[in-house]
């Protein structure tokens, strides 16, 4: 690969498609996002996704007509032109058979949220990476909002000993419960707490949705979603010297920028910046919260294994 890496994108069916697109071949742009350019793109597409068969002819043309982008006939072409890819399709329930058609190139892969719409598609994603060998990573631009950022490098290192996000959470019937976009509030979550959540508790209104999550040493994060009134994403980070809110509208800098930055620096060096343990772990907490929200019942994250022998593996 050179020093400037053609980037291959998959899925033109959302608005993150012209986002990184522009970014990244827009020098001019404040928060351009150097290293590479979109050069080729397969618009993809799910017919019975309304927000994507509605989307994908509108942004096809803006990456062609106004950002240079070479518009591929099979995805198998975009992954033989491109030192690496943005997997973009907006319908998570097609990104196990999308990457398993990439993953034997080897090239390096982002994928936009959700990962997967199932623990076991993740799973099996996730296999596909390790067996080609392919750097992969995935998450919601909200876990590298500016404002999240700096709340969690606070410079007095205190521990989080808790944190409560919310967000929107609005469903499509085509993505199951808080995939849609429950994601977002997720990913913040384990942006601050880390992995090792053992369970959820659900509860789920018309209009709102509450999910407590207790992690393997006691600590308590929760997700809390709304279908009405506000539309904006925050949270509190609880350390033992107080608690903070966190503004991730206070910085300029958007954080599709801010993610963006993360996804080149992987591409570059092939070194994610999330473990994939901890991307599985995030689509089978919100796997789990569905559950427990249809059944009223705690959920455990991981029923195959004891509490010991999880422990022993994530040593």
């Amino acid at each position: 690969m050179g020093d400037r890496l053609s980037i291959g994108m998959i899925g033109l069916d959302t608005s993150h498609a012209e986002a990184f697109t522009e970014l990244l071949n827009n020098p001019d742009h404040p928060w351009h996002v150097p290293g590479g350019r979109v050069t080729v793109a397969y618009p993809g597409g799910s017919p019975d996704f309304e927000l994507s068969a509605s989307r994908v002819g509108q942004y096809t043309a803006k990456l062609r007509d106004e950002f240079g982008v070479r518009i591929m006939d099979s995805i198998e072409g975009v992954a033989e032109q491109s030192d690496a890819i943005l997997l973009e399709s907006v319908d998570g329930r097609v990104h196990l058979e999308q990457f398993s058609r990439i993953a034997p190139y080897g090239k390096p892969v982002f994928i936009d949220k959700p990962f997967a719409l199932s623990s076991a598609d993740a799973a099996e994603i996730i296999r596909l990476a390790e067996a080609h060998r392919v750097p992969l990573m995935s998450c919601s631009a909200l876990r590298y909002a500016e404002g999240l950022t700096a709340e969690l490098a606070d410079p007095s290192g205190a521990p989080v000993e808790g944190m409560d996000c919310f967000g929107p959470t609005d469903r499509q019937p085509t993505q199951p419960g808080l995939f849609w976009y429950g994601i977002h509030a997720a990913e913040m979550l384990f942006a601050g707490m880390g992995a090792g959540c053992e369970q959820v508790t659900a509860h789920f209104q018309e209009g709102h949705d509450m999910v407590i999550g207790i992690w393997r040493d006691g600590r308590i994060g929760t997700l809390r979603g709304s279908r009405t009134g506000n539309r904006r994403f925050g949270a509190v980070v609880h350390r033992n010297g107080g608690s903070r809110f966190v503004d991730v509208y206070a910085h300029p800098k958007p954080y599709y920028a801010s993610l963006l930055e993360r996804v080149m620096e992987m591409f570059r060096t092939g070194r994610p910046a999330i473990d994939l343990k901890e991307t599985h772990e995030i689509i089978r907490f919100l796997e789990a919260a569905n559950e427990s929200g249809r059944t009223g019942e705690t959920v455990r994250l991981w029923q195959d294994q004891s509490l010991t022998e999880r422990r022993t593996d994530r040593t």
